[in-house]
């Protein structure tokens, strides 16, 4: 087989219908991305399959192909599940246009929309399903979603469900679902619990794995700041200056999401947030703002960490270093997409050593730091050496300010 990262292939000889592969020549889908390369064969063949890739490296485009392509042969219903309701959408966007020459019907079932048009949209009996794990539950309950149709599952952003404390949910739908289907499940990382399900509720699966768990997107220069906690904002606008395309802010909570969007607007910053207190109705605003350039920078939770498909983000700020060091990987996820480069930058306070070091250690790579020209040099920082890996963070901070 060729190697889809040393040789250049395109769709053909994977499989896929030629009405398909006319769609996709339509939509200028021209190369495959490696895991869609490696896994819409397996898919096409109805093996239950584990594919492990990073955000922005067209997971989607990887298991939609084989479910449209396998439900005009097993019929039943195609489900998919995923951790936030941007995703959802944007899944159930891709469906639309591969699908829209064929007749495909989608049902999207997520919270904070109407539970009654989407109970319409089922009796519409939908080929695909999309859902977020809650909702489904919610219409498992009522009798409104009928679990037994589905042939065909895939777990988008698995790892990401199970950060979010969906395992029970999931494990009520699988439990629901007919034995005897094709389960696709596709994840950034391999945690312990997706071991389990997998052992537990797929049959051999084939392994398709385009990067090493925990691995930061290629092509994104990494950077980080030393930074006092009262002058994160004021460099977040300096950075602003220097950086003129489009800018993507983490933050750790909803309440600093909001208080920094509210200080950017009020120096002429265009910029919008999107959290857990937003309705879905600004949700949908402010991602569709940001794509089309109403907003320059968009300022999210880590809700929004996997649920942001927008392509040409030039630079992801986290304003705060995130609780738990795998975010950071789907955080910078969002810059640097199919090939693209980008470029993240994290702000830490000085007393977050032992934080960064567990990113590094975890991304295999070393976060240079960096000193802005109007801000003064950092204080020195205490963290515990660790015995081996990267040069400890205390240490290459003090080497810094002695050059």
């Amino acid at each position: 087989m060729k190697n889809p990262e040393t040789t250049e292939v395109n769709f053909y000889g994977l499989g896929i219908a030629p009405r398909l592969l006319d769609v996709l020549d339509r939509l200028k889908f021209v190369t495959p991305t490696p895991i869609q390369y490696k896994a819409i064969p397996s898919g096409i063949e109805g093996k239950d399959l584990i594919g492990i890739a990073q955000t922005g490296t067209g997971k989607t485009l990887a298991f939609s192909i084989p479910m449209i392509q396998r439900l005009a042969q097993v019929k039943g219903t195609g489900l998919v599940l995923l951790p936030t309701r941007e995703l959802a959408l944007q899944v159930e966007e891709v469906m639309q246009q591969i699908g829209r020459g064929i007749q495909l019907r989608t049902a999207v079932l997520i919270g904070g929309a109407s539970m009654e048009q989407q109970t319409r949209a089922l009796r519409n009996n939908p080929h695909i399903i999309v859902a977020t794990p809650g909702r489904l539950i919610d219409h498992l309950g009522q009798g409104t979603f009928k679990p037994r149709d589905v042939h065909i599952l895939v777990l988008d952003e698995a790892d990401r469900m199970l950060d979010m404390g969906f395992l029970p949910q999931l494990k009520q739908i699988l439990n629901a679902l007919p034995r005897e289907r094709q389960t696709m499940l596709f994840s950034a990382t391999m945690p312990d619990d997706i071991v389990r399900i997998a052992s537990q509720y797929m049959a051999i699966p084939v392994r398709v794995e385009i990067a090493r768990p925990g691995t930061a997107a290629e092509g994104v220069a990494h950077e980080l700041f030393i930074v006092e906690k009262t002058d994160k904002s004021r460099l977040l606008e300096k950075l602003l200056e220097d950086y003129r395309g489009t800018v993507l802010v983490f933050l750790r909570t909803k309440f600093g999401a909001k208080k920094v969007c509210f200080r950017l607007r009020t120096v002429g910053v265009a910029a919008a947030e999107i959290h857990s207190n937003r309705s879905l109705a600004q949700r949908k605003e402010a991602l569709e703002g940001f794509k089309s350039g109403k907003y320059r920078v968009l300022i999210a939770t880590d809700i929004a960490a996997r649920g942001i498909d927008v392509s040409g983000i030039e630079v992801v700020i986290n304003f705060d270093i995130p609780d738990n060091p795998h975010d950071y990987i789907h955080r910078v996820g969002r810059t640097g997409r199919a090939g693209m480069t980008g470029r993240a930058i994290s702000f830490a306070t000085p007393d977050q050593g032992p934080e960064v070091r567990e990113i590094e250690k975890l991304a295999r790579i070393m976060l240079p730091i960096s000193e802005h020209r109007d801000f003064p040099a950092p204080r020195p920082m205490s963290a515990p050496a660790a015995p081996s890996g990267p040069r400890p963070f205390a240490r290459r901070m003090s080497r810094r300010r002695r050059r």
